[in-house]
């Protein structure tokens, strides 16, 4: 990578690190901090830990398709503009409500398509995996980070302390976007980092995408609804809050060992042989939850279910970019965040009524029927394309949109064409065994360009 793609990556990463850490961080505390505020019930303390998930599901693909028409910065800049005010709202609160819309506002901010996008954009194609996959490691930290920060913050400040740092983690992103990001000189074509309203219809019909939605919808219903529960049981069982991340470290570099055994174990073992294990490890975790037999039980079972939790989350995006027809997977990709973020209002909602109006072990129990009905969809998921993609530019009409396409598709290995005039785009999925991009690229270059 050259100087300006470092400093993109870098940025862009530190600007999402911020971000995520907002919405993460009062997961580990808010079931056992809020119940001084007004109209407190634990119903509503799962709205206010999905809630951003509800906004995030529903402007995720409007944010960045805006991006495209009106520019990547001042889209990310216009997002980070609601996050820092749902931050302030929530961290003014006094009510349970006023902390629910301070959430939601929150997800309102739904900027990680743009930035994706704007990452593309200040990166050439040999590097742009580079770029993405530094970003992509930045997001799995800050998650693991904000259950450390969260009960340290917490126990400091309280909870609007948590939301107040959140505003300034806000604030600090938005010079850093416009002055320290690199402005785009050349634009990436953006039918693999950003969704089309056209392309959507497609994505939800695909068979193997929407089992892949659905589990991630799944994922982080199982993850916001353990977060109603596992701070309280912790204290329950005798752990003071201020200690929590005490915890949550032996717990999660122990489920990070966990997840590398994962990963050796699916390099010997095709198919979906791994992911059932992963579902399995949740359903396991949360029988164990569910017996809430003293503070090692609980630990036990966390490292267990962050074990399943990480091998799937780092999974599951690197299957809906497989299986993602050529020049689609932004669309693709947003389609899923969408899923994903709806999952984590799900979550909150099913366990706060759970909860509320029933037993609270009950929440344990009907995860466990979630998860078995899991199992079922997995079964017919095949997620192993192993097919490589290409961006070509070409400098094609419309007209001449089907003599291209033909062509390409008479050579070897070429499994799926996607031709965007508009774009000056050629998406190729090919089989790296038999397909030679130089004879791909001598017809896009000396008959249309």
């Amino acid at each position: 990578m050259n100087a300006t793609e470092l400093r993109a990556a870098i940025s862009l990463a530190f600007i999402y690190v911020f971000r995520m850490l907002g919405l993460f961080m009062v997961m580990p505390v808010i079931a056992v901090m809020a119940t001084d505020y007004e109209n407190y019930s634990i119903f509503l303390v799962g709205l206010a830990i999905g809630g951003y998930g509800l906004t995030q599901a529903f402007l995720q693909i409007p944010m960045g398709m805006l991006s495209d028409k009106f520019g990547r910065k001042p889209i990310i800049m216009l997002g980070l503009l609601m996050f820092c005010a749902g931050s302030i709202v929530a961290a003014l609160a006094d009510d349970m409500w006023w902390l629910i819309i301070g959430r939601v506002l929150q997800g309102a901010g739904a900027i990680a398509g743009a930035i994706m996008a704007l990452a593309a954009d200040v990166s050439r194609e040999n590097q742009r995996a580079k770029v993405m996959a530094i970003i992509g490691i930045a997001i799995g930290f800050s998650f693991y980070l904000a259950l450390l920060l969260g009960p340290i913050i917490g126990n400091n400040f309280g909870l609007s302390g948590i939301f107040a740092v959140t505003a300034v983690f806000a604030v600090i992103c938005m010079p850093l976007l416009w002055w320290v990001v690199p402005n785009a000189n050349n634009y990436a074509p953006s039918g693999d980092t950003l969704p089309k309203l056209t392309d959507l219809t497609a994505m939800i019909k695909n068979p193997q995408l929407l089992r892949l939605n659905v589990s991630v919808c799944l994922l982080h219903l199982m993850i916001t609804l353990l977060f109603v529960q596992l701070p309280s049981m912790f204290v329950t069982a005798g752990m003071d809050l201020d200690k929590h991340w005490q915890l949550y470290l032996p717990i999660l570099l122990l489920s990070i060992i966990g997840l590398a055994g994962l990963m050796s174990i699916n390099r010997k073992h095709s198919g979906n042989l791994v992911l059932i294990v992963a579902v399995l490890l949740l359903v396991a975790a949360f029988s164990g939850f569910a017996s809430f037999n003293g503070l090692w039980t609980l630990a036990i079972c966390a490292v267990i279910f962050f074990t399943g939790f990480n091998y799937l989350e780092a999974n599951f995006p690197a299957m809906v970019s497989n299986i993602a027809p050529a020049g689609k997977k932004g669309s693709a990709m947003g389609m899923y965040a969408s899923f994903q973020f709806f999952g984590a209002f799900a979550g909150g909602l099913i366990s706060g009524l759970l909860n509320q109006y029933f037993l609270p072990h009950l929440v344990f129990v009907v995860a466990i029927l979630i998860c078995l009905a899991w199992l079922v969809l997995l079964v017919g998921l095949n997620g192993n394309d192993q097919l490589k993609r290409y961006t070509l530019s070409a400098k094609v009409t419309i007209q001449q949109h089907p003599e291209l396409k033909h062509k390409l598709a008479k050579l070897q290995g070429v499994h799926d064409i996607t031709i965007v005039p508009e774009q000056q785009a050629v998406y190729l999925k090919v089989d790296t065994k038999l397909f030679d991009l130089r004879q791909a690229q001598q017809i896009v270059r000396t008959e249309f360009s």
